[in-house]
């Protein structure tokens, strides 16, 4: 079973109940590079390992650039 969320405008699946930390390694990202917008609201970072994901979520996540 699985349920189908909206990452960056596209459909992603994964199993219900996935935590965060858990859908931003299933998508090779490095949680200390990115932001995450959960439904519409910023993500603060200590609530990212409790937050589960849902059917129909919808989640924005911005790659942090350093440059100089």
């Amino acid at each position: 079973m699985s349920i189908t969320l909206q990452v960056n405008g596209e459909p992603h699946t994964c199993s219900p109940k996935t935590l965060l930390p858990d859908l931003l390694a299933q998508l090779g990202l490095n949680p200390r590079l990115i932001a995450v917008e959960y439904n519409g609201e910023i993500l603060h970072r200590q609530f990212w390992a409790n937050t589960e994901m849902g059917e129909g979520d919808r989640l924005e996540i911005v790659t942090i650039v350093g440059g100089g």
